[in-house]
């Protein structure tokens, strides 16, 4: 069999785990990582949650988020400075529960990447925002600060009904790991 994840330990299965993304991972995806973190140590789930961010494009890997995406989000209580931007890989797929696209362009891009059976992982963050009639978060890169607090509103807006899915999908998956389990004695 071979080991999807060389040099690494593969991760838990008694873990839920959610990638978001956007184009370069130095604005929006960090920042939307960052408050779901923020909120998730509020909110106790069914099982831990680990939370990545990516980019469908490798423009910045390695980098800190934007200076003006750290600043936006501190101001709101979220520290990303400790974050740093790489692409999404082949594994990620296999290895994430649920992988959250910023927009239509990037959920098309991960759609393309990843093989079928993988595309019912693959959403649109504001699918969780129950009042938004926008589909899509807009690339803050080219504006202004006010585009980082615009984004920041939205992601924020997301996430009440993102946790609900998290919870369900984490009952969910805790109940199928406790289906699986053999049986002491």
């Amino acid at each position: 069999m071979k080991f999807p994840w060389p040099g690494k330990r593969q991760p838990a299965p008694e873990t839920f785990r959610v990638l978001v993304v956007c184009m370069g991972n130095i604005c929006r995806s960090p920042m939307a990582e960052g408050v779901l973190r923020q909120r998730l140590a509020l909110r106790q789930l069914p099982l831990p949650v680990e939370i990545d961010s990516a980019g469908t494009h490798g423009y910045h890997e390695g980098a800190p988020p934007d200076p003006r995406a750290q600043s936006a989000a501190l101001r709101r209580g979220v520290d990303i400075s400790k974050l740093r931007a790489r692409r999404v890989d082949e594994v990620d797929f296999i290895r994430f529960d649920l992988v959250l696209a910023m927009d239509e362009d990037n959920r098309t891009a991960l759609l393309e990447a990843a093989a079928a059976e993988y595309h019912g992982k693959i959403r649109l963050l504001l699918e969780f925002a129950p009042e938004r009639t926008l589909r899509s978060i807009p690339d803050p890169y080219y504006g202004g600060e006010t585009g980082f607090e615009r984004v920041l509103d939205m992601v924020e807006e997301s996430m009440a009904g993102l946790l609900d899915e998290l919870e369900r999908l984490s009952t969910e998956k805790a109940r199928r790991l406790a289906g699986h389990k053999p049986s002491p004695g």
